[in-house]
């Protein structure tokens, strides 16, 4: 049990310092904009300031998808299982990189991981006990599942950005699953309290 907790521990400091750095570049990216005045630049310039900006981004976009890849998962498998699929979705990614490109193997884990979320979100709606959770609770399983889901596909909506009819669904459900969430695991004892008295509602 101790190394399942310092597993979920690390993985959760690694994913949270991993999307600090993306935040950051992204906010350092805004301000440089504005005060190196690149809307002024030519279009040439701006394209090649993307860019820049977007394989300054990468590794960190790529690290944060590998770990979706491990996270989710860690709902499903034990330590020992979770070990091995992490050195085989290590060596996936890899060989799908060297015969197609590291877009593709990237979006394979991504499509893979939507798969296994919304697994692991039906099983906590139907209160599964086989589902692996730091903490207790239906509603706060049920939020944790549904924010996972919702940057799997905030991700996913990143790669898929020129469809233009899919992008427009996926961040709509996105910003739903996402929203929906953080509203459950923050307030989860008052949803708790709020079925179960209209459960006694009812049966009076």
């Amino acid at each position: 049990m101790k190394s399942k907790r310092s597993y979920d521990f690390y993985l959760i400091l690694a994913t949270a310092m991993v999307l600090f750095f993306i935040s950051a570049i992204c906010i350092w990216a805004m301000f440089y904009f504005k005060m190196a005045h690149i809307q002024q630049l030519s279009p040439t310039a701006k394209v090649h300031y993307l860019e820049r900006m977007n394989s300054v981004v990468a590794p960190f976009v790529i690290c944060l998808i590998l770990l979706l890849g491990i996270c989710v998962p860690k709902r499903l498998l034990s330590t020992s299982w979770l070990n091995r699929f992490a050195g085989f979705l290590g060596m996936f990614v890899l060989v799908v990189t060297i015969f197609f490109s590291i877009k593709m193997g990237l979006l394979i884990v991504l499509l893979g991981a939507f798969g296994l979320q919304a697994t692991v979100l039906a099983l906590a709606l139907a209160g599964s006990k086989q589902l692996h959770f730091e903490k207790k609770g239906y509603w706060l399983r049920v939020g944790s599942s549904l924010v996972h889901l919702g940057l799997i596909l905030f991700i996913l909506d990143l790669f898929l950005y020129r469809m233009q009819a899919l992008h427009l669904v996926l961040f709509w459900v996105t910003t739903v699953a996402t929203t929906t969430g953080m509203g459950l695991c923050f307030y989860s004892g008052a949803v708790s309290r709020l079925v179960r008295s209209r459960k006694g509602q009812n049966i009076s």
